[in-house]
């Protein structure tokens, strides 16, 4: 299970963009790597296609960071935090901030 998601607003702690903060964009499970809006952005040179109606030049693009150099970014405590998943009583699991202890979100239903 994932502890960051698409929509999670996170915090760069290792890098080139060492101290940025944005949103997930998409997330490649497989990979374990992260696409975040703004954050390590990159100049792909696209080949013009007058066929598909496409122009040539350079592009600013996101590439994609590898989830061991993101931190959910703690709104309560101004922060990045840790995340962990715990279950609670009704049998569901949420993920919450390790630094505030508030709850992220409800993640899902465990057991039958």
């Amino acid at each position: 299970m994932n502890r960051i998601k698409k929509g999670d607003e996170v915090y760069v702690i290792a890098g080139r963009d060492k101290g940025q903060r944005g949103t997930v964009t998409k997330i490649e499970v497989a990979k374990k790597r992260a696409y975040v809006k703004g954050v390590n952005m990159v100049t792909k040179h696209k080949r013009p296609n007058p066929q598909q109606g496409i122009e040539g030049g350079r592009i600013q693009q996101e590439a994609s960071i590898d989830l061991s150099n993101l931190m959910l970014w703690d709104p309560v405590a101004k922060a990045p935090s840790r995340v962990g998943i715990r279950a609670l009583e009704d049998g569901k699991k949420v993920r919450y901030y390790k630094k505030s202890n508030e709850v992220v979100d409800i993640v899902e239903k465990t057991g039958s």
